[in-house]
């Protein structure tokens, strides 16, 4: 992986409006700079997992500085909309609140294939993500950052799944093993990580931490920006992890279901908010 295509001076930052930004949207983007302000020691992890593997351990660092490098750009971002946010004060709440093992020396995932495809999907739901906001946003300078972003963590998920189709002439996960995987990680995406970043990121000082009331705050916010042509990619990136050809009849069953899931999960956060 090349290293560093972009620098977080070079913005466009003279072209901030603030009167075209949405309060909302600025909570789910400071909620974003500090989980990807901590890309270092996922890099650690990775680094620990495949450590016979220089060749990934190099691509693993470069991915981590860029990981980071989102963190600075989005903080930047929301302290230059919000003077009284801080992002180093606020990634030390989040870090303070939200443990990870960097001590492991084995993938969680049982194989080093299966922490590929993790990752893989990780980078599949960033990559929709931030084009979903840029395309929803009207803010240019936020717009802005994010397609960067977004090509970031699109170029990153090919480098993963490059290692991906590496490891797996070595360890040769079935399909079934593979999809197990990824619907594993998939609902990994409801845990504590994203809600305790938005609770930290937002609430006061004083606040209590309660799961379920941060967890629904972070999804009413999050889950508006999805449009149908953002799954659509999405299902197709997962596929292709999973062994799967994309663009078939199942790739449009798939896109269907998770439209609705999102969409019932959307109007089941409102109603439980109201």
């Amino acid at each position: 992986m090349n290293s560093i295509r972009w620098e977080v001076a070079e913005l466009p930052w003279d072209r901030f409006d603030p009167g075209k930004l949405n309060p909302e949207t600025l909570k789910v983007i400071k909620a974003a700079s500090l989980v990807e302000y901590g890309g270092a020691k996922y890099g650690r992890y990775l680094c620990n997992v495949f450590s016979d593997d220089p060749l990934f351990q190099q691509a693993a660092t470069e991915w981590a500085v860029e990981e980071v490098r989102h963190g600075e750009a989005l903080g930047r971002y929301a302290e230059r909309a919000d003077p009284t946010f801080n992002l180093r004060q606020a990634y030390a709440r989040f870090e303070a609140g939200y443990g990870f093992d960097l001590e492991a020396v084995e993938s969680v995932r049982g194989s080093r294939s299966g922490e590929l495809i993790a990752r893989c999907i990780v980078e599949t739901g960033t990559s929709s993500y931030y084009t979903a906001i840029a395309d929803a946003t009207e803010e240019p300078l936020l717009n802005a950052i994010c397609r960067h972003i977004a090509a970031d963590e699109l170029r990153h998920y090919k480098l993963f799944y490059t290692h991906l189709k590496r490891y797996l002439d070595r360890e040769a996960l079935s399909r079934f093993e593979r999809v197990r995987i990824v619907l594993q990680r998939m609902r990994e995406s409801e845990d504590d990580e994203l809600c305790y970043a938005y609770y930290a990121a937002n609430a006061p000082a004083d606040a209590i931490y309660r799961r379920e009331e941060y967890a629904m705050a972070y999804m009413t916010r999050a889950s508006r920006f999805y449009r149908p042509v953002h799954l659509d990619r999405a299902v197709g990136m997962v596929f292709k992890v999973c062994g799967l050809r994309p663009h078939t009849i199942w790739h449009g069953v798939a896109k269907r279901a998770v439209w609705w899931a999102v969409n019932r999960r959307l109007q089941s956060a409102v109603k439980t908010a109201a």
